[in-house]
C-alpha cells in the first residue's frame, strides 16, 4: 500500500521517465491525488502535498513510474530519487545510495579520491545537491527543496561515512547556498559553515590542495561555485605534453589551473588572461607556491580584446591558446548569442595561431550542446581561413559522472587542435 501523495502526468512525461530521465515538469502534471490539474497553480489542487514532500509518479494508464521530491514552485515539479516501489525512503536508504556515490569515486579516482566530487546531482540521485571535496574540507550547494529538508540528516550520514569508513578525517563543511536558483526554488540564499560533529567554524575558509601535481590555495567561501572548478582535472592534465617548451595563452584563466599546469610541464613562458583581477590575485600567489613565477605573466584584460589587440601585434607569438570561458549561455533563449559568442572567441584565437600551433579550447554549459559546438568550431574555423587537425576530443572529468538519458549531466565539451 503507496502512502505518498499520487501525481498523475502525461504519457510525454511518462515515456520520459521510463526513457531514463528523472524530471517531472509543470506542464507533465494531470492530476494531483485524483484531482485534475485545471493550470492554475498546484497549490489549489495539490491535495495537501508540502512542497519538499515526496510523491509517487504515475503514468496516465496507472503505472507506477518513480518517486520524487514535489515543489510547487518550480518548473521541475517532481525531482525523482527512485524507480523502485520497494524503497523505504529512510535513513538506510540514503545512507546506502551516499556509501555507493562515495565508493564510485574511491574506485574511478583512485589516487585522486582526495580532492574530487563526492556528490553530482541528480546523476548520483541526490537532486540539486553538490557536495565537492577539497582534503578534510566539504563545500556543498543545495538547490532542491526536498534535499533542503533533508540535508542534516544526509550530512551527519555523509561525514559519518567518511570518517568511519572511508578514513577522511572531515573537519570542516561549508555550505554556499548563495546561488539565485534557490530562490526560484522556494528557498533563501545565504553561506556558511556548517556547525555539529565536531566540525570547525573558526577557519579563514582558505585550504590547499594538490591536482596534477600543481598546488593550489582554494578559497572556498569567496571563490566562484564551490572554490575551484575541478571538472577540468583530467583536461588540464592532458594540455601538459603539448605545453613543453611552448608559449602558451591561458585565456579566462580564472586561479591560473590550465595556466600553472602549461608552466609545471615545461612551458617556455605562459601568459594568463582574466577580467577579474581578484581572480589573478590568486593565481599569482598559486605561481608563487608553486615555484612558477619567473615564467609566467598575468593580465587583467576583457579576453576579446586581447585577442583581437594580439592578432595585429607580431610581439604576440603563441604556441598553444587555451579558451576555458564561461558558460555564455544557462538556457536556451540565449543560446543564438552564445553561439556567436563562442564563435567569435574562438576565431580570434584561431587567427592569432600560425600554421602548426594548438588550440585547447570548450565549453561548459549543457545547452552548448556536442553538435552546436562542433558545427561552431567548424564555422569559426571557416572564418579563420584555417583547418583543424583533432588530437583529443575529452569531456568532464569521471567524478562528474554522465548519465546517458539525463543530458543535462553532460555538460563539459574540451577539443584539443593542430591548426593547420
Amino acid at each position: 500500500m503507496r502512502t505518498f501523495p499520487k501525481i498523475t502526468i502525461t504519457q510525454k512525461g511518462a515515456d520520459l521517465l521510463r526513457g531514463g530521465h528523472v524530471w517531472v515538469y509543470a506542464d507533465e502534471v494531470t492530476a494531483i491525488d485524483g484531482t485534475p490539474n485545471n493550470g492554475e497553480s498546484d497549490r489549489e489542487a495539490h491535495g495537501g502535498i508540502t512542497d519538499g514532500d515526496l510523491t509517487d509518479v504515475y503514468s496516465p494508464k496507472g503505472r507506477y513510474l518513480g518517486t520524487g521530491f514535489y515543489n510547487s514552485h518550480s518548473k521541475i515539479r517532481v525531482r525523482v530519487v527512485s524507480k523502485n516501489a520497494n524503497d523505504r525512503f529512510d535513513e538506510a536508504f540514503w545512507e546506502r545510495k551516499l556509501r555507493w556515490a562515495i565508493d564510485y569515486r574511491r574506485r574511478v579516482m583512485g589516487d585522486d579520491f582526495s580532492c574530487c566530487r563526492l556528490i553530482f546531482g541528480e546523476a548520483d540521485a541526490f537532486p540539486g545537491l553538490t557536495v565537492d571535496r577539497f582534503g578534510d574540507v566539504l563545500v556543498t550547494e543545495v538547490l532542491s527543496l526536498g534535499i533542503e529538508r533533508i540535508k542534516g540528516m544526509l550530512y551527519r550520514l555523509l561525514v559519518g561515512l567518511l570518517r568511519e569508513e572511508f578514513g577522511v578525517n572531515v573537519s570542516v563543511l561549508y555550505e554556499r547556498n548563495d546561488s539565485p536558483l534557490r530562490v526560484r526554488e522556494g528557498m533563501d540564499t545565504g553561506s556558511g559553515f556548517y556547525a555539529g560533529m565536531g566540525l570547525s567554524t573558526d577557519t579563514d575558509g582558505r585550504c590547499r590542495i594538490v591536482e596534477n601535481g600543481v598546488e593550489y590555495e582554494v578559497d572556498y567561501v569567496n571563490g566562484q561555485k564551490t572554490g575551484f572548478f575541478l571538472d577540468q582535472k583530467y583536461n588540464r592534465a592532458a594540455i601538459r605534453k603539448i605545453a613543453k617548451g611552448a608559449r602558451v595563452l591561458d585565456c579566462f584563466t580564472h586561479t591560473g589551473s590550465f595556466a600553472l599546469n602549461a608552466a609545471q610541464a615545461g612551458a617556455s613562458h605562459v601568459t594568463a588572461v582574466d577580467i577579474s583581477a581578484d581572480a589573478l590575485e590568486i593565481a599569482r600567489r598559486n605561481a608563487e607556491i608553486n615555484g612558477l613565477s619567473d615564467r609566467m605573466d598575468f593580465v587583467c584584460s576583457d579576453v576579446f580584446d586581447y585577442l583581437t589587440a594580439a592578432a595585429s601585434a607580431p610581439a604576440f607569438d603563441y604556441d598553444l591558446v587555451i579558451l576555458d570561458p564561461p558558460a555564455f549561455t544557462k538556457s536556451r533563449d540565449t543560446l543564438r548569442n552564445a553561439i556567436k559568442g563562442y564563435r567569435e572567441i574562438n576565431r580570434r584565437a584561431m587567427q592569432l595561431l600560425r600554421r602548426g600551433s594548438y588550440l585547447a579550447t570548450c565549453s561548459c554549459s549543457h545547452f552548448m550542446t556536442e553538435t552546436y559546438f562542433r558545427q561552431m568550431l567548424h564555422n569559426a574555423a571557416e572564418d579563420a581561413g584555417v583547418g583543424l587537425r583533432q588530437i583529443e576530443a575529452r569531456q568532464q572529468s569521471p567524478d562528474h559522472p554522465i548519465l546517458w538519458n539525463v543530458p543535462e549531466t553532460d555538460y563539459l565539451k574540451f577539443y584539443i587542435f593542430q591548426i593547420v
